[in-house]
């Protein structure tokens, strides 16, 4: 039994943050900005909006996409790390929004990682015949969690949600043919928010003034170590799915950073052509970024049945992955 993806959808925020923009907010330029992440514009949400609300828009247009009605869904996962809220998961806010009734849902946090960690949780369900359809989502809010007066972090990020609709397969031969996860906890402060938690709690009165609440990272470090272990993770992966990297047709990187993305595409020796790059249009949107580039190209009809797809992600943990498809 395999696990194959019937259909694809995301959704973004309306309003559009461009570089220009965050000329008027924090001392930086365009050209530092784009030079440095190749990020020129991101979508950010609006007042009252949250993660659900876009997880649950992404949602609908992979489920209609397809053909599958929210009361088949047996499962419902949400890879973030900005949830509306501590509890209950967004994942069960989207079974609400749904009327998906007969699935059971939850959310789990493997930050920019999200998906390909999902793709691995959401195989062996089907797999194993646990379940027989499968929605799994990745959705951010990150632009609620940056310091506006950090030019380093406060770039990066952008807002949005993406799913995919997963069923079970008898063709062993197309789709999810391989995925691989890891993690590494020594490396946990590399990217964290260490406001809000258990540790300094939401109701710390100092934590605002001490900057907790917001995204830290690290940035020489996380570069070095995404370049790494996305080139490791990506070679385990086809050697697992008994492939080679000229069978693939796209290698659908997170979209964290245009020069690791670069880096990552050279070290494999995958043509730039074949690398898929939407960084510029989204930013770093965090466990969607990759069902959000998938989305693209899907409806864009550039995959075709047959086609390999190699997905790689790095992020907070530290974790890192990569999945390999065959459309």
């Amino acid at each position: 039994m395999g696990a194959r993806i019937l259909g694809t959808g995301h959704a973004v925020p309306d309003r559009v943050l461009t570089n220009a923009d965050l000329e008027e907010i924090v001392e930086t330029t365009d050209e530092w900005i784009t030079t440095r992440t190749g990020m020129k514009e991101r979508h950010v949400a609006a007042e009252g909006q949250a993660t659900s609300d876009f997880a649950t828009e992404a949602a609908r247009r992979a489920l209609d996409m397809a053909g599958v009605e929210a009361a088949e869904l047996d499962m419902i996962l949400c890879g973030t790390v900005s949830p509306d809220m501590l509890f209950p998961a967004t994942a069960c806010l989207v079974q609400q929004n749904l009327g998906a009734g007969n699935a059971f849902a939850f959310d789990f946090s493997a930050g920019c990682s999200g998906f390909v960690y999902g793709l691995d949780i959401a195989s062996q369900y089907l797999r194993t015949g646990a379940a027989r359809k499968v929605l799994l989502i990745g959705a951010e809010t990150l632009t609620r969690f940056v310091d506006w007066t950090d030019r380093s972090t406060c770039v990066l990020f952008g807002d949005g949600a993406a799913a995919v609709v997963l069923g079970a397969s008898d063709d062993a031969e197309r789709g999810v043919l391989a995925t691989c996860v890891h993690s590494d906890g020594a490396l946990w402060d590399a990217i964290h928010m260490p406001g809000g938690g258990s540790r300094r709690p939401a109701n710390d009165p100092e934590i605002i003034g001490e900057g907790l609440p917001f995204i830290k990272m690290q940035g020489n470090t996380t570069f070095k170590t995404a370049v790494r272990a996305l080139a490791g993770v990506s070679n385990e992966a086809l050697d697992k799915a008994g492939l080679q990297y000229s069978d693939v047709r796209w290698l659908i990187p997170h979209q964290a950073n245009q020069r690791i993305i670069e880096a990552v595409g050279q070290r494999l020796a995958i043509d730039g052509e074949r690398v898929y790059s939407n960084v510029a249009r989204f930013g770093n949107t965090s466990a969607a970024s990759i069902p959000i580039a998938l989305d693209e190209l899907n409806r864009d009809g550039q995959i075709e049945p047959g086609d390999v797809l190699l997905m790689s992600a790095f992020g907070a943990g530290l974790t890192w992955g990569a999945a390999v498809i065959r459309w």
